[in-house]
């Protein structure tokens, strides 16, 4: 589904979320939610969504979609192609919301948001319940991948492939559950955590904190990044998944928990649980609260993305959708230095003199280089096939200062472009100011062997046409010199 309109009832935590994913990818979205503060509550969420994004990727992003508030679910819906029910868990409400939708919309995929309802009890009573699923999102939506994908008895199957590329189009990890469940997968995890936890607090054992820092400062960052049973499987060291259970499982049989049964969640137990949650985080603010959790999360996806792992690795894939999306059409005219980058400095680039670092100046030219690869077809498919260019030699100039906020761009002339080689001069430009150039030489690799190798015939011919153009161009000043030498 490429970018379309979409709607969403219920503004709260998880529909704002969903607001603020869909629009910051490219889609309108026509909100409904009686709160008179809805219109306020998801500008904050999405303000908080852009300062993450912004911080989480440098993929070119699309132009965000207009989002729009309607005093009613039909406006919202109508002619809607995706529509996101977040409204309460209340089976009764959700159906009244679907008999509202069906009034003026016919055609498009309803996704609810629900925790736990099976999506065949939310189908009864519905005219065309094969295009009803569940696309359970975990918060912050527009952050976590996550997102539970579940179809009822009635669901068309083809509403469901569509739903998976759909959300994967957002840069989403979409699980089907293949078999209905009430809770589904993960949250039949939270739930027993969440069970053994209250057991834990109300008999003394550990105050909320405690349980936190349980979860944060150990198995929950192992979780993040491999799960539950990969994770025992190294427990059981060079023997095993075989070892670990031999030599855990017996435990399953001891009282360690008491997930059968769970506390009454009477006035002495909630007053105990919120007391000790208000001790524990009372003195920051609720949006101070989800700012440092989404730098957290931030800086676990980038780590993870290094590492190529989890979540990470979705994340490179939709970054790298990204970046050849965002890649702009070949110029008519590439007989001269051909545009390769154009951004504002982002905040996090800069020194304690908000002036642009050192780093940052390498990897301006290095996205300069991703973009003149991608115009000669040295893309993320070329690449996926196995061909690339690695760059073994670096010269940069810096020149003048770039400072946050200010729109720098970059152009590109091949200096060589035959065989195996590819050699590149890019300049950096604020308006018509130069702050710095920079040469690279490439070397074309086969990432099978990692050894140099010829390119592809398309490509070389495609680099070969712009080398031959570029030839007749005045040498760029700057270009052949070392370190040391004058300007």
């Amino acid at each position: 589904m490429s970018a379309s309109t979409v709607a969403v009832i219920g503004g709260g935590v998880v529909g704002g979320g969903w607001v603020a994913r869909l629009s910051l990818n490219g889609h309108a979205v026509r909100v409904h939610d009686p709160d008179p503060q809805a219109e306020r509550k998801i500008g904050e969420i999405c303000a908080l969504a852009r300062r993450a994004y912004a911080k989480l990727t440098l993929a070119p992003q699309p132009e965000p979609g207009a989002i729009t508030f309607h005093p009613s679910i039909g406006a919202a819906v109508r002619g809607a192609d995706w529509i996101v029910e977040a409204v309460p868990e209340r089976l009764d409400l959700k159906r009244m919301v679907y008999a509202s939708i069906e009034i003026e919309n016919q055609g498009g995929i309803i996704a609810s948001t629900t925790s736990g309802f099976r999506p065949s009890d939310l189908q009864d009573g519905l005219q065309n319940p094969e295009r009803l699923i569940v696309a359970h999102p975990f918060v912050p939506v527009y952050l976590v991948p996550l997102v539970e994908v579940v179809a009822g008895e009635k669901t068309d199957p083809a509403a469901v492939e569509t739903a998976k590329r759909f959300l994967s189009g957002l840069g989403m990890y979409p699980l089907h559950v293949k078999k209905e469940i009430d809770a589904f997968i993960a949250d039949r995890f939270l739930e027993a955590v969440w069970r053994e936890a209250l057991w834990l607090i109300r008999d003394g054992y550990a105050t909320t904190e405690e349980v936190d820092e349980a979860i944060r400062m150990g198995f929950g960052l192992r979780w993040a990044q491999m799960g539950l049973f990969e994770g025992y499987r190294i427990a059981g060291g060079e023997a095993g998944m075989r070892h670990f259970i031999a030599q855990f499982g017996p435990a399953l049989q001891w009282p360690w928990t008491r997930l059968t049964d769970v506390p009454e969640l009477d006035e002495t137990l909630i007053e105990l649980i919120a007391g000790q949650s208000d001790a524990q985080s009372g003195h920051l603010g609720i949006r101070e609260l989800e700012a440092k959790r989404d730098d957290n999360l931030v800086a676990i996806l980038q780590a993870l993305k290094v590492n190529d792992w989890g979540a990470g690795r979705v994340l490179a894939a939709h970054e790298k959708r990204l970046f050849d999306l965002g890649a702009k059409p070949p110029p008519d005219d590439i007989s001269q230095p051909v545009e390769t980058l154009r951004l504002r400095v982002p905040p996090d680039w800069t020194d304690y003199n908000n002036h642009m670092n050192e780093a940052r100046y390498l990897q301006a030219f290095a996205d300069a280089t991703d973009a003149l690869m991608r115009l000669i077809g040295c893309d993320a498919d070329y690449i996926a096939a196995g061909g690339s260019y690695f760059t073994v030699e670096t010269h940069i100039r810096h020149l003048d200062e770039a400072r946050a906020g200010e729109e720098i761009h970059a152009t590109t002339q091949v200096l060589e472009g035959a065989g195996k080689k590819m050699r590149l001069f890019h300049r950096l430009w604020r308006g018509a100011d130069l702050l710095a150039t920079g040469e690279h030489m490439l070397i074309h690799v086969s990432l099978k062997t990692r050894a140099a190798s010829a390119p592809g015939a398309l490509v070389a011919e495609k680099l070969a046409e712009i080398a031959a153009l570029h030839a007749g161009l005045p040498v760029p000043d700057g270009a052949g010199r070392a370190v040391g030498m004058g300007r």
